[in-house]
């Protein structure tokens, strides 16, 4: 007698992506890829030591796919996660918000356990289980 459950391949489970972009977000991407001097295939997330809490979040035009990106495409546009940034942006969501004084990329993310007072870096953790 075989075993069927053991014989039948499970059904692949769609992976959560890395991160989200709220409509915001996602606007705002279209419009700095329209506005931009040439055609790039989307834009890089990535994750830097720098700043006072010891990280810093990096946005850049991607020119290609590189290898071991992840391609997160959401609500329209593609976002591509540099690969030693992955474990750390985990359930993060980008959204861009506008207010009297500045307009910015604003990164909500679960993993990550303190910021500088200025806001412009981040103590943050890989995530747990992952």
């Amino acid at each position: 007698m075989t075993d069927l459950a053991a014989a039948t391949p499970r059904p692949r489970r769609p992976r959560p992506k890395v991160v989200t972009l709220t409509e915001a977000a996602a606007e705002r991407v279209r419009e700095i890829m329209e506005g931009a001097d040439r055609p790039y295939v989307g834009l890089r997330v990535g994750v830097k030591n720098g700043g006072c809490a010891g990280q810093e979040y990096t946005l850049a035009y991607a020119e290609a796919v590189e290898p071991l990106d992840e391609v997160v495409e959401d609500k329209g546009v593609t976002v591509l996660i540099e690969p030693k940034a992955v474990l750390f942006l985990i359930g993060t969501e980008i959204d861009f918000e506008t207010t009297k004084l500045a307009s910015r990329f604003v990164f909500r993310n679960p993993n990550q356990t303190d910021a500088c007072g200025c806001g412009e870096s981040v103590t943050i953790v890989p995530a747990a289980g992952a």
